[in-house]
């Protein structure tokens, strides 16, 4: 059985002109667009996200956690030691990045379940199987595995529009 790629909405969304009104999964979202959605649909856990919404802001938060891991390195290069057993020891500043990454990583992690959530619903599945990702190893690949899958039109089931 072959499913369309993405689900085609026949009318147009509301008032609004080209973006979907916010309860809706945006197919073919900029990557302005989808880390706005992210952050207004903050711990929303209905509704379907596309595949575009997901991936830009995948990206995005890698990016800055990558940036944060950089800014880390280069503040504890000031002042590094070596200990007496040859280990390397960061310097003070290490720990500013560090809490600065911490900081990050803790806002976006209710956040970012929900798009997972949103994202499984769009492929008409459980987002149940989100707890998937605590399996260690298998259970990463299968959430990679579910992210990728394009949009099941049955997860419509999943949508509660609002006026």
């Amino acid at each position: 059985m072959s499913y369309p790629q993405q689900p085609q909405q026949t009318q147009p969304y509301g008032t609004q002109a080209g973006e979907p009104p916010l309860w809706a999964p945006y197919y073919g979202a900029p990557i302005g667009a989808a880390i706005q959605r992210f952050f207004k649909k903050y711990a929303a856990f209905s509704g379907r996200a596309s595949r575009s919404e997901y991936w830009w802001v995948a990206l995005a938060l890698g990016v800055i956690g990558f940036v944060l891991q950089i800014l880390t390195l280069v503040l504890g290069s000031a002042g590094a030691t070596v200990s007496a057993n040859g280990t390397a020891v960061p310097g003070p500043g290490a720990v500013v990045g560090g809490i600065l990454a911490v900081v990050f990583y803790v806002a976006v992690l209710i956040p970012s379940i929900a798009l997972l959530v949103r994202r499984l619903h769009d492929g008409n599945f459980s987002g149940w199987l989100a707890l998937l990702g605590l399996i260690p190893f298998v259970g990463g690949l299968a959430i990679l595995v579910f992210a990728l899958l394009p949009s099941n039109p049955a997860g419509q089931r999943f949508d509660q529009p609002t006026a």
